[in-house]
């Protein structure tokens, strides 16, 4: 495969909401290029960059799929990324390996909560920015709607340079109002427009659409401005140069037309992309670590090699496939490349570009430009590799923590014994997964972005590792504790044929601050209980507080005074005071007021303002108490604290509140008290549990 300059790559993250097109127009964009014989459809699932079976069963992507195209001899780098609220943090990993931002917009649809998301992205990676208006041959889409739409969410900053020719099952190709040429196409063709006179029902409207072009593109330069005052236009070349200009410094966010599936307009985006969206060299220096140290890189292909991992996939067959960006220097076949985080030097044997699950094999890959390399030992996504001479380390991509949890459990013996390795292999691919296992209820769980999330890992284990698991809603871990102090005589005493069994202690059991756990103090004068049985004494209260005493969950937060007691110098034993502890231990209870238990949650949602209000009724309603408020943009951020068991559906309901558009995190802040009529239901469930696995032993 030919070798490319950084000036001559072009990395494009193409985005957007589910559904809109993304995937079609990527296919579309690599079959106008000659990358495929035949136009791939979605439908058919036999694109190029949705390979995963996953993602042919449910037609809709769920990890970035990275393919390269060559369009007038320059090399285009496709990332085709997920739309979906549940995957989004497969695209903000994917989009900084990008230098522009294709954002495609449902020509029926307009801008929908996912285009706002990745907007945002766009903004923080401070990429330029156009917008494709796809699907407009299909019914009840409407150009003047959708962009009315783009107007209204991101601002008159968003400029068309094309209008379509033609609406819904007549749409048949684009006026460009840069050179205000019109261009027909063949519906399912090769992508390519033929030249033709603009319609003359249409040339009022294409004239209008240059005007305001033309203005907005002189209104961001002085220079332009007097050209414009004096001449009353641009010319086509100062229009180009100034449209240019204003797309790298991200005044200007041009719109464009097409239909993926009917590969109208393709070539013309691909123009585009080529003539205006900034070289993989443009960016210019790139900021990174050593130690504590901000040291700064051009991305130059004379600068020491280093390369930045932003996505991992573990494949079956070739282990793990590493995808990367080279952030500086030139990176050759077989270089020996120093991981930042583990200090381990890795051997880049076999780099080639990605283009879906193909990896195309090269010599070299210059600065600037994105390749992938199997089987390095120790490198995961976020990782920095660099030239040993130079040391420097990236800064990973920031995810939110996982907003929901699932117990999963093998259904079989053998699916138990490979689980951890198969789970840690899909860790590796999706960093914003989590797999612990819960010290308090001895649950493993699965902690993901929503449902769809986990049930997707459940799948791949099954269909990728043969490992078959059940999903089930965590159990709360709730505690016991008590509110008043108690005192309890606790004796154990059996007797039978030769040695017996003797144990007898008095203690005091008084509750601590919440968090303080279990306190033992051995206040034994005179030798009452001889020093060899103390220790015995705790066992015995530790276990049986592990055991519980209303509902069977753990007591905690208790203090247990040792005073007095008896012994037999025969019949004594560890295990007869052990015994007796526990006895005097439920005695204590049953006069210490006993109470539960829960776990409160800290809460934080990113809300649109207007269902802030919505959302803090919805958190009353759930026993939550509001502890503050933020603005950020036109975003609402609400803290609050929450129970835990109020929390465990949350996802689909917020979903549901806030018409998918808002997100939210929580963790653990402390535990408090149940209420009272809940406490009840708990402990009557629990015993019911109880007295239900008994009859089964029976």
């Amino acid at each position: 495969m030919k070798v490319y300059e950084g000036k001559d790559v072009r990395n494009l993250a193409v985005v957007g909401h589910g559904k809109c097109g993304k995937t079609s127009l990527v296919a579309a964009m690599l079959y106008t290029a000659g990358v495929t014989s035949r136009l791939t459809s979605v439908d058919e699932g036999n694109t190029i960059t949705d390979f995963d079976e996953e993602e042919i069963e449910r037609k809709v992507t769920i990890s970035t799929g990275v393919a390269f195209l060559e369009w007038k001899k320059r090399k285009v780098n496709l990332l085709d990324t997920p739309g979906f609220n549940i995957f989004m943090n497969d695209t903000k990993l994917s989009m900084v390996a990008a230098d522009a931002a294709l954002v495609v917009v449902d020509a029926a649809a307009g801008v929908e909560v996912q285009t706002e998301k990745v907007w945002q992205f766009a903004e923080e990676y401070q990429l330029p920015r156009a917008l494709v208006i796809n699907k407009l041959d299909r019914e009840n889409t409407s150009f003047d709607r959708a962009l009315g739409s783009i107007h209204e969410v991101f601002g008159r900053q968003a400029v068309p340079i094309q209008l379509p020719l033609g609406s819904e099952k007549d749409f048949r190709g684009v006026i460009d109002l840069i050179t205000m040429k019109a261009y027909q196409y063949t519906p399912g063709g090769q992508g390519k427009g033929e030249p033709v006179e603009i319609p003359g029902d249409l040339v009022a409207a294409a004239e209008k659409a240059h005007e305001q072009l033309v203005e907005m593109v002189a209104e961001g330069k002085d220079e332009l401005m007097e050209e414009f005052f004096e001449q009353g236009t641009l010319s086509p070349e100062r229009l180009l140069e100034g449209l240019q200009e204003a797309i790298r410094e991200r005044r200007l966010y041009p719109v464009l037309c097409s239909s993926a599936t009917l590969n109208i307009g393709t070539d013309l985006i691909l123009d585009f992309i080529v003539d205006h969206f900034p070289r993989a060299t443009d960016r210019g220096q790139v900021w990174g670590k050593v130690g504590e140290q901000e040291v700064s890189r051009r991305v130059a292909d004379d600068e020491p090699a280093s390369i930045y991992v932003f996505k991992t996939m573990a494949d079956p067959f070739a282990g793990r496939v590493s995808y990367f960006k080279v952030m500086s220097g030139v990176v050759k076949n077989d270089a020996n490349l120093q991981n930042s985080r583990t200090d381990v030097v890795e051997r880049l044997a076999h780099i080639g570009c990605p283009r879906g699950k193909e990896i195309v094999p090269v010599t070299e890959l210059h600065a600037g430009d994105i390749g992938v390399v199997a089987k390095l030992k120790d490198t995961l996504t976020g990782d920095t590799l660099y030239d040993r001479s130079a040391p420097i380390a990236y800064p990973k991509v920031k995810l939110p923590e996982p907003s929901i949890a699932y117990a999963i459990t093998p259904k079989t013996r053998q699916d138990e014994d490979r689980m951890g390795m198969a789970i840690q292999k899909i860790l590796e691919e999706d960093p914003s997964l989590r797999f612990y296992r819960d010290p308090q209820t001895k649950e493993f769980l699965l902690a993901g972005s929503g449902q769809q999330q986990v049930e997707v890992v459940v799948s791949k284990l099954n269909k990728r590792y043969g490992v078959q698991v059940e999903l089930r809603a965590p159990k709360i871990p709730y505690r016991e504790t008590i509110r008043a102090t108690a005192e309890a005589h606790g004796r154990h005493k059996k007797q039978t044929g030769g040695h017996g069994q003797f144990g007898d202690c008095k203690i005091r059991m008084s509750p601590l601050p919440r968090g303080q756990g279990f306190e033992f103090v051995n206040n034994i004068f005179g030798g009452a209980i001889p020093k060899q049985f103390i220790p015995a004494v705790e066992k015995g209260i530790l276990e049986a507080a592990e055991e519980g005493f209303l509902a069977g969950y753990p007591v905690v937060d208790f203090k247990v005074e040792l005073y007095d007691g008896a012994y037999h110098e025969v019949d004594s034993s560890e295990l007869s005071f052990k015994l007796a502890a526990r006895k005097a231990f439920r005695l204590a209870m049953q006069q210490a007021q006993p109470a539960l238990l829960e776990p409160i949650m800290n809460v934080e949602i990113h809300v649109p303002a207007e269902f802030a209000g919505d959302i803090m009724g919805d958190i009353n309603s759930r026993r939550g108490r509001v502890t503050g408020m933020d603005v950020k943009g036109n975003m609402q951020i609400i803290r609050a604290q929450v129970p835990m068991a109020e929390m465990l559906t949350y996802q689909n309901d917020l979903t549901s509140m806030t018409q998918a558009r808002g997100s939210f995190t929580m963790e653990f802040s402390h535990y408090d008290f149940v209420p009272p009529h809940i406490a009840e239901k708990i402990i009557a469930q629990a015993r019911a549990a109880r007295e239900g696995a008994a009859e089964e032993e029976e």
